[in-house]
């Protein structure tokens, strides 16, 4: 059987960090932030981790 290939767009946008946890991005981080409150925009900034119920799915993908 061949190796099983990983999946580009998951590579792309996941991180495995130390810990086992899988770092995420923020969406409606692109543009016109001019109509974001400044709460939500200082919110984005802050790191996000995947739940944990998609863990498991996420790491076959990028593996």
């Amino acid at each position: 059987m061949p190796k099983m290939k990983s999946v580009k767009g998951a590579v792309k946008r996941f991180k495995v960090k130390k810990n086992g946890s899988i770092k995420r991005g923020t969406a409606y981080r692109s543009h016109i932030l001019t109509k974001q409150d400044a709460q939500t925009r200082r919110e984005q900034n802050r790191p996000k981790t995947v739940a944990k119920a998609d863990e498991k799915n996420i790491k076959a993908m990028i593996a």
